[in-house]
C-alpha cells in the first residue's frame, strides 16, 4: 500500500459518490440523471460536508472563521429538502388529524366569557389597567379619558418601547451576562406579558384564590416583573466577573470585552 492509498481521501473519488471538482457535473446533467432527488440531494450533504472539512483545514483562523456556501446550487437543495419535509408532516396531520369545527356559531347571543385569541391576552390585559388611570383635580377629580381609552393608549409606550430597543442597544453582545441591563429589561418584559395574560384571565379563576382580592392581584401583575427584572440584573451582575475570566476564557481572549 502507498502513502496515498494511506491517508483518507476527502474530494469524494474514494467513494464513487461526489467527484473530484474538475468532474462536476453541471445542473443541467444532474438533472438528467435517473437517480432522482434523493441522490442529488446525496451528492450535495456530501460535497458540502468535504468543502468544509478542506476549508477548516487550510484556515489560518483560530475557531472564528465563518463558512459559507454559495445560495444555488448548496443552499437551494438544501432549503428544498427540508421544506420537503416539513410540508410532508404537516399534509399528513392535516389528513389524519382533520379539525373538529363544533356547533354553528349563533349570531344572536353573546357568549359570557369572551377572550382574545392566546396571543393577545397581554393586550386584552392592558385593557383592565383602568385603576392606573388618573383622575386630574382641575377636572373636579374627573378623568381625562375613559377607562376604555386609557387601556388602549397604555399600549402606546409598550410598543413604542420594543420598536426602539434595536435603536438604543447598538452593542455586540451575545450572551445576557455582557449586558445584564438589557436582559433585564427582557426578563421584565417576557414576566410583565405572563402577568398581564393572567390579569385578563382573573375573572376565571378568581373563585379558586379567595385570599387574593383583585387589587392585591393588580398590584402583583406590575410588581413581579420588576422584582424578576431587578433580580435578574443582579444575579448577571455577580456572575460577569468570573463569566469574563474563569468560565469563558478562551472566548474573550479572542473577543476581549468593552
Amino acid at each position: 500500500m502507498t502513502d496515498d492509498e494511506s491517508e483518507p481521501r476527502t474530494d469524494g473519488s474514494g467513494t464513487g459518490i461526489v467527484p473530484p471538482d474538475d468532474e462536476t457535473p453541471t445542473w443541467r446533467e444532474r438533472k438528467e440523471r435517473t437517480q432522482g432527488l434523493s441522490r442529488l440531494t446525496y451528492e450535495y450533504f456530501e460535497r458540502a460536508r468535504r468543502e468544509d472539512q478542506d476549508l477548516r483545514q487550510e484556515s489560518d483562523y483560530v475557531e472564528r472563521d465563518v463558512l459559507g456556501f454559495p445560495a444555488w446550487p448548496h443552499e437551494t437543495i438544501r432549503n428544498l429538502s427540508i421544506v420537503s419535509f416539513f410540508v410532508g408532516i404537516i399534509i399528513f396531520l392535516a389528513a389524519t388529524l382533520p379539525p373538529h369545527l363544533g356547533g354553528v356559531a349563533d349570531p344572536s347571543s353573546t357568549p359570557s366569557v369572551i377572550q382574545p385569541d392566546w396571543y393577545l391576552y397581554w393586550s386584552f390585559g392592558l385593557l383592565k389597567t383602568n385603576p392606573l388611570n388618573p383622575e386630574l383635580a382641575i377636572l373636579g377629580g374627573q378623568k381625562l379619558m375613559s377607562d376604555s381609552v386609557f387601556g388602549v393608549a397604555v399600549h402606546g409606550p409598550i410598543i413604542g418601547l420594543i420598536a426602539l430597543v434595536p435603536f438604543l442597544n447598538k452593542g455586540n453582545a451575545r450572551r445576557p451576562v455582557e449586558e445584564p441591563f438589557w436582559a433585564a429589561l427582557g426578563v421584565t418584559g417576557v414576566l410583565l406579558s405572563f402577568t398581564l395574560t393572567l390579569l385578563a384571565q382573573y375573572n376565571l379563576f378568581a373563585s379558586q384564590m379567595p385570599l387574593v382580592t383583585t387589587g392585591m392581584f393588580f398590584d402583583l401583575s406590575f410588581i413581579l416583573p420588576v422584582v424578576g427584572g431587578l433580580l435578574t440584573y443582579a444575579v448577571l451582575k455577580a456572575m460577569q466577573e468570573g463569566y469574563m475570566y474563569n468560565l469563558n476564557r478562551r472566548y474573550y481572549r479572542l473577543r476581549p470585552p468593552r
